[in-house]
């Protein structure tokens, strides 16, 4: 074999760190050290795996073609040590979020599943749904947890559990006191509505579709919490997950509104690698959320 698994190592750090001195920190390795151990992989195969910018490296398109591979057989490596060492392959869990799925689902999820599983190290990082698939593609996450589509060719989606979202106003609003809202009443209420290239906005546009040219768009954020206080303070209509809603609707500070002749349910979606290694603890993650709908 022409590689070594340090090799690999070093290969993925600078792809992950931008840069041979904070790879080889994250490595416990000299500079010196991490720089030969690359220029000698490179040297091996005639390949350059990085476009080098000033003192940044980049990956080069046969090295971001490479780095899905290069992990797998990392993954595959210390799952095969794990195994040696008779431990589970489950220490390390880097689980993505987007906004509705973090905030309201993946935060308990977690709590429950730390506890079954303590001595997991498990990370979760929040964000919209464009961001959560860059970093599963770019191998940052082992999981994702979405609520909208994504196009990848590096990516699988998976189905999860089934969600809605709903069309809500202040507690004083006018509309509040409408059995249902027709298509006239969608077009003469301003809106607060969640940014383009996340999953909410994603749905939301398409259960509008024909309206959308005419919707008078007063707000666009990126929290679902801010919307809820901008609705609340009359600023419009606004349109989140039901699970981000009970609570208000419950204390009477927000009201739903029928839409009955618009869909607005949608899937959420485990979000994976296609090339990633799925080791026992990913497999168990999956198990885990599937089981907890």
């Amino acid at each position: 074999m022409r590689y070594t698994l340090r090799q690999l190592e070093v290969f993925v750090a600078v792809a992950r760190a931008g840069g041979v001195s904070r790879a080889a920190r994250a490595l416990g390795l000299s500079q010196s050290a991490a720089s030969g151990s690359l220029a000698d992989l490179e040297r091996q195969f005639d390949l350059p795996l990085f476009d080098r910018i000033g003192k940044r490296l980049r990956l080069s398109p046969r090295g971001a073609a490479l780095r899905g591979a290069a992990e797998a057989v990392l993954d595959l490596a210390r799952d095969l040590e794990h195994r040696l060492e008779n431990r589970a392959a489950e220490d390390r869990l880097r689980v993505g979020a987007t906004l509705t799925i973090g905030n309201y689902v993946a935060v308990p999820l977690v709590a429950r599943y730390l506890r079954t599983h303590p001595t997991v190290a498990l990370t979760l990082d929040i964000a919209n749904t464009e961001e959560i698939a860059r970093q599963v593609a770019n191998l940052d996450l082992d999981v994702g947890l979405v609520e909208g589509e994504v196009e990848h060719p590096d990516l699988e989606t998976a189905p999860w559990r089934e969600d809605q979202l709903v069309v809500f106003c202040g507690a004083s609003h006018p509309l509040s006191r409408k059995r249902s809202l027709t298509d006239g009443d969608l077009l003469s209420a301003p809106w607060v509505l969640r940014e383009r290239g996340s999953g909410t906005r994603q749905t939301f546009d398409r259960a509008m579709h024909g309206l959308l040219p005419r919707l008078q768009v007063a707000l666009t954020l990126r929290q679902t919490e801010a919307i809820k206080r901008a609705v609340e303070a009359g600023l419009g209509l606004g349109c989140v997950s039901r699970i981000a809603l009970e609570d208000a609707f419950q204390r009477g500070t927000l009201k739903p509104c029928r839409v009955s002749h618009r869909d607005f349910h949608r899937q959420f979606f485990f979000l994976l690698h296609k090339r990633k290694h799925r080791d026992a603890g990913i497999e168990r993650w999956l198990t885990f959320c599937r089981a907890e709908r």
